[in-house]
C-alpha cells in the first residue's frame, strides 16, 4: 500500500506550520508507522529540526529537485524510529526560477516522490510560507492539504487566499486534492481573541477542524534547536500531549476518510 502524503501550508508565517510538521510525523512513528517527512522550505527548519545539519554526501531535496540524485539517496534516517527526512537545503531558494520554463513544473515533487512512496505509511511535506512554485509543487503531490491556523486576528485573512490556491490546484493540477483538516495554533485558553477566532473557524469550516488544539508551549519552542521533536525533548510537557493527542485524532479520521 502506498504512502497517503499530506501537504503542510499556510502562507503566513509563524503559525506552528513546521512545529507541526515535525512533531505530528514523530508522534506517528511512535505509533509505529513509518513516516517521511519532506523538508520543501529553503530555511530548512525541518530538516534541523530532526538533527540534521548536513545532508549526506551534499544530497538533499534540491538534488531530487534538479535531477542530480535518485530520491533514495537523498533520505536520511533520524534519532527517531521509523521517522526519515529528505532534506532541505538554501539551493532549494533558487527552485522556482531554476523550473519556470520547464514543462509540468508543478508536477516536479511528485515524480521525486514516486519512487519511495511504497516504502512509507506517510509522508509529510512542510511546505514554505508562501504560495510560490514550491507550495503549488508540495500541494499537486499530495493527497491531502492540512492547515495550521494561529488563533489571532489576521489568521482568517489569509486562510481565504490559501483555500483559494487550494481549490485551483484541484481543479487544474490535482483533482483528488482536499483539506485533510485545519489545525489551531498557539492556543491561549485566558484569551478572548483566541475564543473568537477558533469559533469563526468552527464557523466556516466544521468537522474539518480538529477538535485537538496546540496551546502555546516553551518547551515545543526549545525542541527544535536541540535538534530533537517534542516527544524525544519533553514527551511530558502540554505540547508533546497535545499533538500526541492530534496524532490519535489524525489515524482515527484517515481510518474512517476525512475526505468531505
Amino acid at each position: 500500500m502506498s504512502a497517503k502524503i499530506i501537504a503542510l501550508a499556510n502562507q503566513k508565517g509563524g503559525v506552528a506550520k513546521t512545529t507541526t510538521a515535525l512533531n505530528l510525523a514523530a508522534v506517528l512513528a511512535t505509533k509505529r508507522k513509518k513516516v517521511l517527512l519532506v523538508d520543501s522550505d529553503p530555511q530548512g527548519n525541518a530538516s534541523s529540526g530532526v538533527g540534521v545539519f548536513q545532508s549526506k554526501q551534499g544530497k538533499n531535496i534540491y538534488s531530487c529537485y534538479s535531477r542530480s540524485a535518485e530520491t533514495e539517496e537523498c533520505i536520511q534516517d533520524t534519532s527517531l524510529k521509523n521517522l526519515s527526512i529528505l532534506p532541505a537545503s538554501m539551493d532549494l531558494a533558487g527552485v522556482e526560477v531554476e523550473l519556470i520554463n520547464q514543462q509540468d513544473r508543478e508536477k516536479t515533487l511528485k515524480g521525486v516522490l514516486r519512487p519511495v512512496r511504497e516504502s512509507f505509511d506517510y509522508i509529510f511535506i512542510d511546505c514554505p510560507p508562501s504560495l510560490g512554485l514550491l507550495t503549488v509543487n508540495g500541494l499537486t503531490a499530495a493527497d491531502s492539504v492540512l492547515i495550521p491556523l494561529q488563533c489571532e486576528y489576521f489568521a482568517l485573512e489569509g486562510l481565504a487566499q490559501l483555500v483559494t490556491t487550494i481549490r485551483s490546484v484541484k481543479k487544474t493540477l490535482n483533482r483528488e486534492l482536499y483539506i485533510e483538516g485545519l489545525l489551531l495554533t498557539m492556543y491561549d485558553r485566558r484569551n478572548r481573541l483566541t475564543h473568537s477566532v477558533a469559533a469563526e473557524v468552527k464557523n466556516h469550516f466544521g468537522d474539518q477542524v480538529y477538535s485537538t488544539v496546540i496551546p502555546r508551549n516553551v518547551r515545543l519552542s526549545e525542541s527544535p534547536s536541540h535538534g530533537k521533536t517534542i516527544v524525544e525533548y519533553d514527551k511530558n510537557c502540554s505540547g508533546a500531549k497535545a499533538y500526541t493527542k492530534l496524532g490519535s485524532e489524525f489515524l482515527k479520521r484517515s481510518q474512517q476518510g476525512s475526505q468531505p
